[in-house]
């Protein structure tokens, strides 16, 4: 019950995500680097890392956890980031597509990535309590 609860919630965060992406927003700039910009694409990629990481975690029994499955989630997530970016030079024209955005957004997934590795036994433990209450 909770890996489908989580699942929903990651495919509609990436979804906002993708909305968000291609939409026009108001622009606030600083010249042709905005950092408050890159930490946003930052912490929107963590938690869009963090949530399928979870989703894996809930859906694999202990012992099918693998880093594999992290480091693959990984690498999908990285390419949706660049696939968006692709996507806001070809059909938007008040988008362009930006490295330093992917590189943002790559950062937050490997940040995600440390943390989930790093707290493994943790959310680990916090799975098994979830799934006992529910």
């Amino acid at each position: 019950m909770a890996a489908r609860l989580i699942l929903i919630i990651a495919v509609f965060y990436t979804i906002f995500i993708s909305y968000l992406s291609l939409i026009q927003l108001g622009k606030i700039s600083l010249g042709d680097f905005n950092p408050t910009d890159k930490m946003m694409h930052l912490g929107a990629y963590f938690v869009l890392g963090f949530v399928w990481f979870f989703y894996y975690l809930f859906k694999n029994q202990d012992k099918s956890i693998r880093f594999k499955g992290f480091f693959n989630i990984s690498v999908l997530i990285i390419l949706f980031g660049m696939l968006i970016e692709v996507l806001q030079g070809a059909l938007t024209d008040y988008r362009d597509p930006d490295w330093a955005d992917i590189l943002a957004n790559s950062i937050g997934v490997l940040l995600a990535l440390g943390m989930c590795l790093g707290f493994l036994k943790f959310f680990k433990r916090l799975k098994h309590k979830i799934n006992s209450f529910l």
